[in-house]
C-alpha cells in the first residue's frame, strides 16, 4: 500500500532553508518513517512521534493513509 506524506508549511520552509546535506538527511528520516508503519502512533488521534537521524529529527502524526510531518530540524553546520 502506498502511503502519503503531508508536510506542514513550517516544515516546507525549514527544508528550503537547510543546506542540501541537511535537506537530504531530513528526507531520509521521513522515508525511514514511511517504511515502518508499525512505529507510527495510532492514526487519527492526537498522538505524535519523533524519529531521529544522525543530526536531524522529524515530529509526525499518523493518518490511515500516511503521515503528517509537523516539525523537523537539523543540527548540522550551516
Amino acid at each position: 500500500m502506498p502511503y502519503e506524506v503531508d508536510l506542514a508549511f513550517r516544515v516546507e520552509e525549514a527544508l528550503a532553508d537547510l543546506p542540501e546535506r541537511g535537506r537530504q538527511e531530513v528526507m531520509e528520516v521521513i522515508a525511514g518513517v514511511l517504511v515502518r508503519p508499525d512505529s507510527w502512533p495510532a492514526p487519527g488521534g492526537w498522538a505524535g512521534a519523533l524519529a531521529f537521524g544522525p543530526r536531524s529529527w522529524v515530529a509526525f502524526t499518523a493518518h490511515l493513509d500516511g503521515i503528517e510531518v509537523y516539525d523537523a530540524g537539523w543540527a548540522g553546520p550551516a
